[in-house]
C-alpha cells in the first residue's frame, strides 16, 4: 500500500477525555458508528475484494443498494486500467449529495483490497473501514443543508498490484481526476477529504505532512474541540495515498490515515482488529469540521 515517511516528532500531545457525545451533523443527524460497523462486517463478509475480481463486484453491488435504500443518486464510473498484470476493468462509485452550489467537496477512501495470493486477506481495517465511514457518512448528510455539493466517492484500484512504485497504486483517484480535468469540472472540486485505514483499534492519526494545510488543521481544531486529541496527534508523517493525485492537480486535500497499523497487509486485519470506537470518533470529527471547511472554501471564492 502507502509508503512511509516519519517527518517530525511529536509537538505536542492533547490529553483531552475521549467520552465526548456524538457531533451531530448540521440537520439533526449523528454519526452511529454501530451502523458504520455492520457495513463493516458486511464488506468483510464478501471476502477479498481486490480490483477486478468477483469480490470487488459484490462489494460495488452493496454499496450500490446501500445508496439506493437511502435515496442517494448513486453512479458507477467504469474504467480498463493498465497494471503489471494487464489490463484489468475497474469501477469508482460516486454518490451524490446536490448542495446550493455545484462546486463540490469530495470524500473519498478506497473499496478495494491488496491482492495476496499467499494467504486469504479481508481488509477489514485496510479497505472495509473507509467504504464503512463513507456509507454512514451518507446517511447522516444525505439530509442536511449543503452549501456545496458534497460527493462521496468510493476508489477502487488503490492498492498495489505487485509493488507500490510507478503508477501501479491509486488507479481509481488517477482516474478520477484525469476524467474531471477532462470534461473541466476538476476546477470544480474545491476541497478533498481522504479517509483511510480508520477503525484501528488503537487509533492514531498523524498529520500527514503533504496534505493540505488548512483542511488538515480544520479537522485537528474539531478533534480538540470534541475531546479526541489523543487520537489526532501533532506529529507528522509523509504518506504517499488516493490523496496526492488531487493534490497534484491543485485541489486542496487531507489525508485521514492510521498507518502504525500492526495488522496491516497481513491476513490478521480482520473484524477483531477494528473498533467502532475508532469509527466513531473519525466520523464526529468529519462532521463536527464540515462547516468550517465549507466556511473556508467560501472565503477563499472561486
Amino acid at each position: 500500500m502507502r509508503t512511509r515517511v516519519i517527518a517530525l516528532a511529536a509537538i505536542a500531545a492533547w490529553t483531552a477525555s475521549v467520552s465526548a457525545a456524538p457531533a451531530p451533523g448540521r440537520g439533526g443527524q449523528a454519526f452511529d458508528s454501530g451502523r458504520a460497523f455492520d457495513h463493516l462486517r458486511q464488506l468483510v463478509a464478501i471476502g477479498p475484494r481486490t480490483a477486478g475480481s468477483p469480490g470487488a463486484q459484490q462489494a460495488r453491488r452493496y454499496i450500490l443498494d446501500q445508496a439506493k435504500a437511502l435515496g442517494v443518486t448513486a453512479a458507477e464510473q467504469p474504467f480498463v486500467a493498465a497494471t503489471p498484470l494487464g489490463p484489468i476493468p475497474m469501477a469508482n462509485i460516486v454518490l451524490t449529495l446536490p448542495g446550493a452550489s455545484p462546486d463540490r467537496l469530495v470524500i473519498g477512501g478506497h473499496y478495494d483490497t491488496k491482492l495476496f495470493r499467499e494467504f486469504r486477506f479481508v481488509g477489514a481495517n485496510d479497505g472495509g473501514s473507509s467504504a464503512a465511514m463513507l456509507l454512514e457518512l451518507a446517511r447522516v448528510l444525505k439530509d442536511r443543508p449543503r452549501p456545496y455539493t458534497i460527493e462521496l466517492v468510493f476508489f477502487d484500484g488503490e492498492e498495489a498490484f505487485i509493488e507500490w512504485s510507478g503508477t501501479d497504486h491509486t488507479y481509481g483517484s488517477r482516474y478520477y481526476v484525469e476524467q474531471a480535468r477532462s470534461a473541466g469540472t476538476l476546477k470544480g472540486v474545491r476541497a478533498m477529504i481522504l479517509v483511510d485505514m480508520i477503525g484501528d483499534r488503537d487509533l492514531a492519526l498523524r498529520r500527514e505532512a503533504r496534505s493540505t494545510r488548512w483542511l488538515t488543521d480544520a479537522l485537528w481544531a474539531s478533534a480538540k474541540r470534541l475531546g479526541y486529541g489523543e487520537h489526532f496527534l501533532d506529529e507528522a508523517e509523509t504518506i504517499e495515498d488516493d490523496h496526492v493525485n488531487f493534490l497534484s492537480a491543485g485541489v486542496p486535500a487531507v489525508d485521514l490515515i492510521d498507518l502504525q497499523y500492526r495488522a496491516w497487509h497481513t491476513a490478521d486485519d480482520t473484524l477483531d482488529q477494528v473498533s467502532a470506537r475508532s469509527l466513531q470518533v473519525v466520523g464526529d470529527v468529519i462532521l463536527d469540521a464540515l462547516p468550517a471547511i465549507e466556511k473556508a472554501v467560501a472565503k477563499k471564492g472561486p
